[in-house]
């Protein structure tokens, strides 16, 4: 059950709040910027959907089967997306880091790497796992760049893994991080947001982002 936790995570960028129907308003209203559902290659909720979703993620998480957070501007107070913790495997220490959205007016600013930062070093550091998982649509090149630049290494490409209700069907690409990579990674990680955010990052026990 420890890896399903999902307590609030914080950096100068992002917040992650555990996912409640807290944020539904401003979930729908980010899903409904540039009508991101409406993209073939990604399953994301509509806005009439999003509580639907949201009960589905608690659920889950409920079940002990995942770990949901809300993604929150720093700036703003408002949610701009959602994230997960899933496919937990406690028997061999490993996560997938998935199920994430982000309103199209936020990406490419830094918030992406600043959610995955929290979420990495909560898995590495705090839940010592072995290995995090992240999988992606062949066809989504965007997500597939985006999670490179992580400092992921593809592992393998699923054939034919799933069909999409529009009966097109989908090649997963499987990407992962070790623990022994996770130190370089987040130096990297952290020069990215150095750049972002023009701040120095420094990390300490009270503030995984501590802005001097």
């Amino acid at each position: 059950m420890q890896f399903a936790q999902n307590p609030r995570l914080t950096n100068d960028a992002v917040i992650l709040e555990p996912l409640s129907h807290q944020w539904t308003q401003d979930l729908q209203e980010a899903v409904a910027s540039q009508e991101l559902w409406r993209h073939w290659f990604v399953a994301l909720p509509t806005p009439e959907g999003m509580a639907e979703e949201i009960d589905r993620r608690l659920a889950e998480h409920a079940d002990g089967l995942c770990a949901p957070w809300a993604i929150i501007s720093a700036a703003t107070g408002r949610a701009v997306g959602m994230t997960s913790f899933h496919t937990l495997d406690h028997a061999n220490k490993r996560l997938e880091i998935g199920r994430t959205w982000m309103a199209a007016h936020v990406q490419g600013t830094g918030i992406n790497p600043s959610v995955k930062f929290l979420q990495l070093q909560r898995a590495f550091e705090d839940l010592g796992v072995n290995a995090v998982e992240f999988r992606t649509n062949w066809h989504n090149h965007r997500s597939r760049a985006a999670i490179e630049r992580l400092g992921a290494k593809q592992d393998g490409v699923l054939r034919k893994h799933r069909i999409h209700p529009d009966g097109t069907i989908r090649d997963t690409v499987i990407y992962s991080i070790t623990n022994d990579e996770w130190p370089a990674v987040k130096l990297t990680l952290m020069e990215r947001l150095y750049r972002h955010m023009q701040v120095p990052i420094i990390p300490n026990e009270a503030s995984l982002f501590d802005a001097s």
